[in-house]
């Protein structure tokens, strides 16, 4: 829970406040330009704060981290994501960030839609998702007429970034871009879904069309997935 001293009863234009000096400091961060968290700290204490002090504003900064991390960026570099944020708490944050258009919430939520989950992922392939995402260890397996897995958007969108637009399977670029200028790489399990595979970037690549059905139809396609696990570090064995 939210126990810090002094973060009880956050009224909702003091969280508003937060998350607005947040984003500030957070664009002038990732434009390369210099702020002061203490002057910004103390803007707000003599502004819509007032009531709060330098360590409570300090560590609701810390939360706000959190859930940016969470949602796959790169939280301030001076505020370290706190531990064990408070699902209330979180969802307030989150809550403000949807109302001010900073993300759309939809587009973060797993699926098993596959036209769905392309769009969502190629949403937040447009965004810097510095951050690796957790993925899903267990995907869920959802019949309709045809079987299909719960998957998250995130995972694709950056296995993608990762590969930067360079087929992991053979090295080659991306054999054209697609409908949206991005270059087209699709992301294979290594291990797959309807074997228990997980939907995490640890069993993900990003291949080309030719590599993807490699390991799925070819005759050497056990001898090339052993390959992806040599080439690619952060892939494991499941």
């Amino acid at each position: 829970m939210d126990t810090q001293k002094g973060n009880a009863g956050w009224s909702d234009a003091e969280l508003e406040a937060s998350v607005d000096a947040y984003l500030k400091m957070l664009k002038l961060e990732q434009s390369g330009q210099a702020f002061k968290k203490s002057v910004e700290n103390r803007l707000l204490r003599e502004g819509p704060l007032s009531l709060r002090s330098a360590s409570s504003i300090e560590y609701r900064m810390q939360n706000i981290s959190a859930v940016i991390q969470l949602l796959g960026w790169q939280p301030i570099k001076g505020y370290v994501p706190a531990k064990n944020v408070g699902v209330g708490v979180s969802a307030r944050i989150r809550a403000v960030l949807e109302a001010k258009a900073v993300l759309d919430a939809e587009t973060y939520v797993a699926t098993a839609d596959e036209a769905e989950l392309e769009a969502r992922a190629a949403t937040l392939q447009k965004l810097a998702i510095t951050a690796e995402p957790q993925g899903i260890v267990n995907p869920q397996q959802v019949s309709t007429t045809s079987t299909s897995y719960v998957r998250a958007p995130q995972v694709r969108a950056w296995v993608r970034q990762k590969a930067k637009g360079i087929c992991e399977g053979c090295g080659e670029p991306a054999p054209f871009t697609g409908h949206d200028g991005t270059p087209f790489l699709e992301v294979h399990h290594v291990k797959f879904l309807a074997q228990d595979g997980s939907d995490r970037t640890s069993n993900a690549v990003a291949l080309c069309p030719n590599c993807h059905q490699r390991c799925h139809r070819s005759s050497d396609r056990h001898v090339f997935t052993a390959e992806l696990y040599l080439k690619i570090a952060r892939l494991r064995e499941e």
